[in-house]
């Protein structure tokens, strides 16, 4: 019984140890170096306030090219819609021109035959200058028509625009006015000819509706209903909610 007892003694007593001996190690392996562990977690609030600071510069230059964007979508958005009224303006003043044109060339304005061809031989060689700049040619053309109602000699005066200046800024309106005074001698097909020239030619012009209505008028005078029919659905498809969609809408309602 002693023995038994002196042999759980010692057990317990190199167990007491053992447990002595192990358990401090991860204490002291934790608190070992404190000064390491603060200076790392100072490293790492740096870290963070760093990349604080880099969003909030990022945040902020995003804001600066925001603001800077909405200035510019303004600015553009203005010019946009100043140049809208340039156009539309312009859009006026041809529709005032055309207007002018149509009401100068009534049949109770139209000089006689015998007149007109006097004009051409006598002024038309004599006064038109090779060295008349392109506005001096074109004004040239529109005031014969607008002013001095000489049309014999605005057709000369047009034909020979066309041919030194086939490339102006002001050639389909000179084909679309040739048009129209080979229209008002009852010239049909000369006339055909220049509107197809605008039509053609020149697809941003804004005589182009235009020219197509006047080339079904045309085919119609010509007796060709389905051409015509044709040619006034092209002016409704191409060009609608304008005037002369309209016109060519109360055209083509009497054809069918």
């Amino acid at each position: 019984m002693t023995c038994h007892k002196l042999l759980v003694g010692a057990f317990f007593a190199v167990g007491t140890y053992s447990a002595f001996a192990a358990g401090p190690a991860p204490v002291l392996d934790i608190n070992s170096n404190p000064d390491s562990l603060s200076q790392r977690l100072a490293t790492l609030e740096r870290k963070l306030d760093a990349r604080n600071r880099a969003q909030l510069d990022i945040q902020r230059q995003l804001d600066d090219l925001q603001t800077e964007v909405n200035e510019l979508r303004g600015v553009t958005e203005l010019h946009t819609h100043q140049l809208s009224q340039v156009l539309e303006r312009q859009r006026e003043l041809y529709q005032e021109l055309d207007r002018r044109v149509s009401e100068a060339l009534k049949p109770q304005n139209t000089v006689p035959t015998t007149i007109q061809s006097s004009d051409v031989h006598t002024t038309a060689e004599v006064n038109y200058s090779s060295n008349l700049s392109e506005n001096e040619s074109y004004d040239r053309a529109v005031n014969l028509v607008l002013k001095d109602k000489r049309y014999e000699q605005a057709i000369t005066e047009f034909k020979l625009f066309n041919q030194k200046y086939p490339n102006s800024t002001y050639a389909p309106n000179a084909h679309y006015w040739l048009g129209q005074l080979l229209f008002n001698k009852g010239e049909l097909t000369l006339a055909e000819n220049e509107f197809k020239v605008v039509v053609d030619n020149f697809k941003d012009s804004s005589k182009r509706s235009d020219s197509i209505l006047k080339l079904a008028t045309i085919a119609q005078k010509q007796g060709n209903k389905f051409k015509a029919i044709a040619l006034y659905k092209k002016v409704i498809a191409e060009y609608p909610d304008t005037s002369t969609a309209k016109l060519a809408t109360t055209r083509l309602e009497s054809l069918q």
